[in-house]
């Protein structure tokens, strides 16, 4: 293994970075870039070992300014280098660290680069104020994380977000098409946000209600939080009523072979998609809230911060978007995510639908969708809300 320190220049501080290799052959992470590997803020000498081991080469800087200079040289003067992953630690200012998410935002070259934070100095309530600001890609303790689940969710992060910019250059192009009063537009937005705040008041009991059969079934949280990936693969907090025992995410790998979708590819082979027909993890509260679709209730608030629509393609779990980046199935992502649409209203509880039919009715709905669309699909949702299988 080289450790070869980098000559110092004017805008460089004496031993600004180092510079990690064992001689492997250069890989190629975009088109006119090569990795540089990892790139790693901080002193943790414990964790940049193990990231040599996993990358083979990288940098690493002692603050994030040096990181930023350094950053910005690779990628001038026709060097194109870039690392395939920046890492940092959580015992800089929140300010700098902050500023240093803006910086690589407004980067053509870094914007599509995962930036993890490693958690392992943060105590509980620091840790909720990075998520609630949703800083970086990923929060974790680097060095009790294994190997390949590190290695794995790099390069789910790597694939999303390149997509992700790719999508948003898309939707720019076509947003640039379209007049600025788009009556369409407009009327969906007012709509979502009438009929989600209306709601929220008026079934605020019914909320309650449902909170406390919850609880007084089984010990764990009210609500079902998770990351999931919407219009232009935009990643939010999704909220459902729980309808499992806590900790039931944790044993997905026991119940795979009972997977509705069990004729798709394995997962990072082709679209792929979860559910379970019958699932043993499902309490009895929440098998009533399933059948009668009240578990997705907290989704109004979705809508109400306008993450979700009413009316769309469902939100996925970033381990099946992850699936779902090749140019004819991400166009499903350019209509916006919602709480009903197409796939609900003509195939939900049918345990025998493929992975295509499921594709090609979100490419129906991204292709077909405005306003008046979105109206006959809600007159038609409530037929579909009871439903025949716990699904």
């Amino acid at each position: 293994m080289d450790f070869t320190f980098l000559p110092k220049a004017s805008t460089y501080q004496k031993n600004a970075f180092v510079r990690y290799s064992i001689r492997t052959r250069e890989a190629v992470v975009a088109p006119g870039y090569i990795s540089s590997g990892f790139y790693y803020i901080g002193k943790n000498s414990t964790n940049i070992e193990r990231l040599v081991k996993l990358y083979k080469r990288g940098y690493a800087s002692d603050n994030i300014e040096n990181a930023k200079a350094e950053l910005n040289r690779s990628i001038a003067q026709e060097r194109n280098i870039i690392p395939e992953v920046i890492f940092c630690e959580t015992s800089f200012d929140f300010a700098a660290v902050k500023n240093f998410v803006h910086f690589l935002d407004n980067s053509k070259a870094l914007c599509a680069i995962p930036f993890i934070l490693d958690s392992s100095s943060l105590c509980d309530m620091e840790l909720e104020v990075y998520k609630r600001h949703m800083l970086a890609d990923e929060i974790m303790q680097i060095d009790s994380t294994q190997e390949n689940m590190l290695i794995s969710k790099v390069r789910f992060l790597n694939k999303v977000k390149a997509k992700s910019v790719e999508m948003k250059n898309k939707l720019h192009e076509e947003e640039s098409l379209i007049p600025p009063a788009n009556i369409h537009s407009i009327l969906k937005r007012s709509f979502d946000i009438l009929v989600s705040l209306t709601a929220i008041l008026i079934l605020s009991p019914v909320f309650l209600l449902i909170a406390l059969a919850i609880r007084l079934e089984s010990k764990g949280p009210i609500f079902y939080i998770s990351e999931r990936a919407g219009r232009g693969y935009r990643i939010f907090k999704f909220y459902k009523f729980r309808t499992m025992f806590a900790g039931a995410e944790q044993h997905l790998d026991e119940f795979l072979h009972l997977n509705q979708y069990a004729s798709s590819p394995a997962q990072g082979q082709g679209p792929w998609f979860f559910k379970l027909s019958k699932d043993p993890r499902v309490t009895r509260v929440g098998a009533f809230l399933r059948n009668s679709s009240l578990d997705e209730l907290p989704q109004l608030l979705n809508v109400l911060l306008g993450d979700m629509s009413l009316v769309g393609n469902r939100p996925l779990p970033l381990y099946e978007a992850a699936t779902l980046t090749t140019d004819q199935c991400a166009k499903r992502f350019l209509a916006p995510a919602g709480i009903t649409g197409l796939w609900q209203i003509k195939k939900r509880g049918n345990e025998e639908m493929s992975v295509e039919e499921r594709i090609n009715l979100d490419i129906d709905y991204a292709d077909r969708y405005n306003f008046m669309y979105d109206l006959w699909i809600m007159a038609n949702t409530p037929s579909a809300l009871i439903q025949k299988s716990n699904v």
